[in-house]
């Protein structure tokens, strides 16, 4: 028995087929799958799939990403969300400085011909500005995420992007307040023992099954067995042999056994802690 920790079912990717898709996972011993809400309208169609599929619960919450398009109030319709009784977190929230404006600007000066000792141009420092602007909503939206989490006794799905020690100082007042799982874990040993030892979680996708994801699989391997759960984070990051493919989340159990085979246990060793601690952080059926 697998709990698939994070998938995004109300994307388009499934739209044609996600009978098919939900009865897959279950086939593969997939008996719940977390759909996670990227915006408020993804929230509500993220409840609506837990209302017609029995093994689906939701998580609510508004992605970094989508910070200049969220609504100015999203305090509001999420708390009204979160009163259903399948939604079981908050997020994903949290950092992303992948692409930063300045980022943005950079890429269309490497397409026009400029001189090797040019200096920095009023769009590089505007572009700058931005990015600091970016950053503060991004901050913003995270922490008014994470208040509510607290308020509703909710735990939260972290997103982290090229954001680590923004994302770390603005989770540190909430130790003991909630726990936070950093989903689609990739950095180092160092990074998610500072994560365990403010008494949240991590989470690993395909990536551990990547040729060049032998870094994760080895963090995988060491970290104590209840301080990680697994997830697809699909339609992203299938797993070896469905890589270039749509995830889906009967792939949980490709990434289970993966990290059953990097620590040397039985995959039903690694599918017992990873439910148990997935029960223990979604709480489900709290209400």
């Amino acid at each position: 028995m697998l709990i698939e920790t994070h998938a995004h079912l109300d994307y388009p990717d499934f739209a044609n087929d996600l009978d098919e898709v939900v009865r897959r996972a279950a086939e593969a011993g997939v008996t719940r799958i977390i759909t996670i809400g990227t915006s408020i309208e993804s929230s509500r169609r993220a409840i609506n799939l837990a209302e017609k599929y029995p093994a689906v619960y939701a998580a609510i919450g508004v992605h970094p990403t989508y910070v200049d398009e969220a609504e100015e109030d999203v305090l509001t319709p999420l708390r009204e969300l979160a009163k259903h009784p399948r939604v079981v977190a908050i997020g994903e929230t949290g950092l992303d400085y992948h692409q930063l404006p300045s980022e943005k600007v950079a890429k269309e000066k490497q397409v026009q011909v400029m001189t090797a000792l040019r200096t920095e141009t009023d769009e590089e420092i505007e572009a700058q500005i931005r990015d600091g602007a970016y950053k503060s909503k991004q901050a913003s939206l995270f922490q008014q995420q994470l208040d509510l989490a607290v308020e509703l006794g909710l735990n939260a799905v972290i997103h982290q992007r090229d954001a680590w020690e923004d994302t770390l100082k603005i989770m540190q007042p909430y130790t003991g307040k909630l726990r936070g799982v950093f989903h689609c874990f990739g950095g180092t040993l160092d990074q998610a023992n500072e994560v365990l030892d403010l008494d949240h979680l991590v989470s690993f996708t395909g990536i551990v099954t990547f040729k060049n994801g032998a870094a994760v699989r080895e963090v995988a391997a060491q970290i104590p067995p209840w301080k990680f759960m697994v997830e697809t984070d699909c339609p992203y990051l299938a797993p070896v042999p469905f890589r270039g493919k749509r995830c889906e989340p009967a792939h949980t159990r490709i990434v289970a056994e993966a990290i059953a085979a990097a620590r040397k246990v039985p995959l039903e060793e690694i599918a017992e802690a990873t439910t148990e601690t997935a029960e223990k952080f979604f709480r489900f059926n709290r209400k």
